[in-house]
């Protein structure tokens, strides 16, 4: 044993701190009660944070699907308690599924702005980021065309037959949608997100 070994082990046999703490989550007799973290205490908070999140995350999905503003924001669900934030999130995640589907299976439900034929804001932002809204376009490989860059096997998977830069635009609209509702934005890694 060195002198630094032999002076903590008397130190903590005799109770005193000889020496700074500095490391906050240390627990014993070096370190004082009040600098201790509870890590309980920090596991609730960081699950409190991920609850508020998805909250907002989900608030913001459910009205993009509606049609119409977010309800609420981070600051006003912030007090929430971890419970209460779980259940609205529980309940937010059924509707939005219920949603997704009513639009999917029914294109005149949809919101507002998807109705009339026109794409909806968020597959105008993945047409836009994949190919600049082009519906003939191919990329370099040609593997991914299309104005959603579809590739021959996602393609068939939502009923397109042929060519996916070759169909027109209002099939590929419709496609994508089809295909938004059963994966969500999955399917376009980079431009989905």
């Amino acid at each position: 044993m060195n002198k630094r070994q032999i002076l903590i082990c008397t130190a903590a046999a005799s109770g005193a701190a000889l020496l700074p703490s500095t490391d906050a989550g240390a627990v014993g007799p070096l370190t004082r009660a009040s600098e201790t973290v509870n890590p309980i205490k920090r596991m609730a908070d960081q699950a409190h944070d991920r609850a508020v999140t998805r909250h907002v995350r989900l608030t913001r999905t459910n009205a993009r699907l509606r049609g119409t503003e977010a309800e609420r924001t981070r600051r006003e669900v912030r007090d929430w308690s971890t419970e209460h934030l779980t259940d609205e999130n529980r309940d937010l995640k059924r509707e939005n599924r219920k949603l997704r589907k009513r639009a999917a299976a029914d294109p005149a439900s949809a919101p507002a702005g998807a109705s009339g034929g026109a794409t909806p804001a968020h597959l105008q932002a993945i047409a836009a980021c994949e190919s600049g809204g082009d519906p003939g376009a191919v990329d370099a490989s040609g593997t991914y065309r299309g104005k959603y860059q579809f590739d021959a096997q996602t393609w068939a998977s939502v009923g397109g037959s042929g060519d996916p830069a070759a169909a027109s635009e209002a099939e590929q609209d419709q496609r994508a949608a089809q295909l938004y509702s059963q994966a969500g934005a999955s399917p376009w890694p980079v431009c989905g997100q």
